[in-house]
């Protein structure tokens, strides 16, 4: 059974309807003609809602349970999936997943946010938010692929980095900074992917890539719109309205030159056809490297760096 989000509730009263009738109908009685129409009627309607998707839909959307996270792109994209452990500090962080692959024939470095899909892999991986020690992960292997010449792929799918006191106590700030800085530094093609949420410098710290594509219902935002809301109108009642003014869709962000490229979704977002998602991903991954692969190591740092500079400047 679909898990239809509440602005969608027409949609789930069509869908019921059709169960209905197929329930009702036990096989005996040919139903095909009224379950096609109402199905045409279903279809219409979910094409016509998410043509016109609000910013705070466009949130739902991309916080959705069922839509792909890092281990199914990993098991989808890339063979030879090797996940590499720890940042040879303080411990593994099991939010952020790294490590070697080959992706459509090329040795690669995956980076990526993991959120889980149920209670024990949520809990087990900190619902993608990054410690310290999974962005000095980060670090490492950012820092391995530029010793081999080995591209770069990140996933990037996350509320934010951690906010807990020992995730504080830990460098928190330092790592995040750290880590964006290494991205920057690095050598080598850097494709960057926001495919869910793109939440603060927990994002950015691995996003921070030559190019950066965006799912065209994905959001990405300095801050969640429920936490801008809080802190301007006292209450996260105005999350929709925070979200209308903060600009955090694809569409927005591509205007704004933040994002280099916007990755269509199957209709009705990435959680309704997954495998589907998961090809437009690579394909677009894929013509991402193909054109940096023509860049010199000079080129693609200094490519990456003025990219981000210029970012804000009127």
């Amino acid at each position: 059974m679909a898990s239809f989000l509440d602005f969608e509730k027409p949609i789930a009263e069509l869908q019921g309807r059709i169960d209905e009738l197929r329930d009702a109908s036990g096989g005996t009685v040919d139903i095909s003609a009224e379950v096609s129409k109402l199905q045409a009627k279903s279809d219409k309607l979910l094409r016509d809602t998410f043509a016109r998707l609000t910013p705070w839909q466009k949130c739902q959307v991309a916080r959705h349970p069922e839509r792909p996270h890092f281990k199914h792109y990993a098991a989808g994209l890339f063979d030879e999936w090797l996940p590499l452990a720890g940042d040879r500090a303080f411990a593994d962080d099991q939010a952020i997943q790294g490590g070697f692959a080959t992706f459509r024939g090329r040795r690669i470095i995956v980076l990526g946010h993991e959120k889980g899909d149920d209670t024990a892999s949520r809990l087990r991986h900190n619902f993608g938010m990054g410690k310290p020690e999974g962005y000095r992960k980060a670090i490492r292997l950012v820092e391995m692929a530029d010793r081999f010449g080995l591209p770069v792929v990140t996933l990037v799918d996350t509320s934010g980095a951690f906010p807990g006191v020992q995730a504080e106590e830990r460098g928190q700030a330092e790592a995040i900074a750290r880590s964006t800085a290494a991205f920057l530094a690095a050598r080598v093609p850097v494709v960057s992917a926001i495919v869910g949420e793109g939440g603060s410098g927990g994002a950015v710290a691995l996003a921070a890539g030559n190019r950066v594509l965006m799912f065209e219902h994905a959001v990405y935002s300095v801050i969640s719109p429920e936490g801008c809301a809080s802190i301007l109108w006292r209450t996260a009642d105005k999350a929709a309205d925070a979200a209308e003014a903060m600009r955090i869709t694809a569409q927005d962000l591509r205007g704004f030159g933040v994002v280099d490229q916007i990755v269509p979704e199957p209709v009705g977002g990435a959680h309704r056809e997954p495998g589907a998602a998961v090809g437009a991903l690579g394909d677009a991954v894929e013509a991402s490297l193909r054109e940096l692969e023509a860049q010199t190591p000079g080129e693609l740092r200094q490519g990456r760096r003025a990219k981000f500079l210029a970012m804000g400047r009127l």
